[in-house]
């Protein structure tokens, strides 16, 4: 009797547990899923404020859509690169709360905001670098013209995305998700109320959107602050007394931090290099590119929440001292994923004929061709959901260990090296791309999205093994 009682001691020191009435440990799903649902309605609100803001600018022109699409993703790339110290604060603060040591949790949201601090010259040096940036791409010049009036903007307010990261990152860590989704609500509200405002009534246009998302994201980073300063939160973990700036600390969470952001990066800056192409295709092919890559995002944004469970839990479990139940944990975790990725994309590629039109301006001349291709390409687009379920799954658990320099080493060369040589070739005909040395077989944005397939595919294998090699049972984090 005393060694069960033992048992369910320890198994509610580790996350999600639960022992049966043979003294067996399982995996809680309830537990989990009351963990993910509030990061999946986060995820969901985040789709809200992109769906958005793509409704906005699609009643702009077309032009205006494509022109956001050219630089959307490279808007998150600049984010993530400058931002790395902030994206190690989840699982900093899940292993410091796994391990009962309160205090540290805090201190690495304090070291992120004196890194987006030292960083933000950095932000301001790429925002006036917009033209500099795109002009290689060969964009139409009315789309770059807009690309870069949309730019500015989003990276001169780079460090309240990234001081926002840092803080949702902690409270997602320490297993309170309900407070990051009150946070991301109100930065979604404000957006869609700022737009109106920026767009139209100031008559800003694409500039309009980007200031909006700004000024929204700053509303919500004194909120988080707010909260973060609370009686509440100071009581538990000192967040009053956590501020002062520590070299090593920080020295720490960057090296740990700036491989997190650059798996990520690494794997957008193929997609945003693949997005320009379909751009240079034509205005048609890149709204139709950009309005498939916001609907993906109906899929990507819950099994993205999901997986940001993972990595609380297989953080917290580290913390507790039990890295088999991580990975037991964790295998959950990345199966749910998958799943729900793989069913919500066959169903929007059901719904495309109907979803689509939506968010095309009804008197639009190329609405017409935009229209045709992004339901060719929603087919293709809803047959990798799956394998991006095993990546972000994966990728996320093995982030919640703390292993982030080999996989981002993988991503980069399967991005670089394969996805986008892969994505020029099918996407261009000869004479139409960058580089006539490549194989250039000219199925337009079928072709480019055919490279997407494969390479999510290869993305998601490759992360879902290094993951069950067990090879992050090795790392400690200081």
């Amino acid at each position: 009797m005393n060694q069960q009682r033992e048992s369910r001691s320890a198994a509610a020191a580790l996350p999600a547990r639960r022992i049966d009435a043979h003294g067996r440990a399982h995996v809680d799903m309830r537990a989990v899923l009351a963990l993910a649902l509030p990061l999946v309605a986060n995820s969901a609100v985040q789709v809200v404020l992109n769906l958005t803001d793509v409704w906005f600018i699609g009643r702009i022109s077309t032009e205006a859509l494509a022109a956001v699409g050219a630089v959307h993703w490279l808007v998150i790339v600049a984010g993530l690169l400058l931002s790395g110290v902030g994206m190690a604060v989840q699982t900093l603060a899940a292993q410091a709360h796994g391990a009962r040591r309160y205090v540290r949790a805090a201190q690495a949201v304090w070291t992120a905001m004196w890194g987006v601090l030292f960083t933000t010259p950095l932000f301001l040096a790429v925002a006036f670098s917009g033209s500099l940036i795109l002009a290689p791409f060969g964009v139409d010049p009315q789309i770059q013209r807009l690309a870069v009036e949309y730019w500015f903007p989003r990276l001169a307010g780079g460090p309240f995305g990234a001081a926002v990261w840092a803080m949702l990152g902690f409270f997602n860590g320490i297993g309170r998700p309900r407070i990051s989704l009150t946070v991301s609500a109100v930065i979604a509200l404000s957006n869609a109320v700022l737009n109106e405002i920026f767009i139209f009534r100031l008559d800003l246009g694409v500039a309009g959107a980007a200031w909006a998302t700004t000024t929204a994201q700053a509303i919500g980073l004194a909120l988080a602050f707010a909260i973060f300063l609370r009686a509440p939160v100071r009581r538990v973990y000192r967040s009053h007394l956590t501020w002062r700036l520590h070299g090593g600390r920080l020295w720490r969470q960057v090296r740990l931090g700036v491989p997190m952001g650059l798996l990520y990066a690494g794997d957008l800056i193929g997609i945003s290099i693949f997005q320009i192409m379909q751009v240079r295709l034509g205005a048609a092919d890149g709204a139709a590119t950009q309005l498939v890559m916001m609907l993906t995002s109906l899929a990507y944004m819950p099994g993205m929440g999901i997986a940001l469970a993972g990595t609380t839990l297989v953080g917290q479990s580290i913390g507790a001292g039990d890295r088999r139940w991580a990975m037991r944990v964790g295998n959950h975790v990345i199966a749910l994923a998958a799943v729900v990725m793989g069913g919500i994309g066959l169903l929007l590629a059901l719904a495309g004929p109907w979803l689509l039109p939506v968010f095309l301006a009804a008197d639009d001349a190329q609405g017409a061709a935009a229209l045709a291709v992004g339901t060719r390409i929603l087919w293709l687009a809803a047959a990798y959901q799956f394998f991006d379920g095993l990546n972000l799954g994966s990728g996320l658990c093995l982030r919640g260990a703390g292993d982030a320099t080999v996989p981002a080493v993988l991503v980069l060369v399967l991005s670089w090296a394969f996805f986008v040589p892969l994505a020029h070739s099918l996407t261009f005909a000869p004479g139409q791309g960058w580089f006539d040395i490549l194989p250039q077989a000219g199925w337009g944005a079928v072709g480019g999205w055919t490279a997407v397939v494969v390479y999510v595919l290869l993305v998601g294998i490759t992360l879902f093994l290094r993951w069950r090699s067990g090879a992050w049972q090795r790392i400690t984090l200081g």
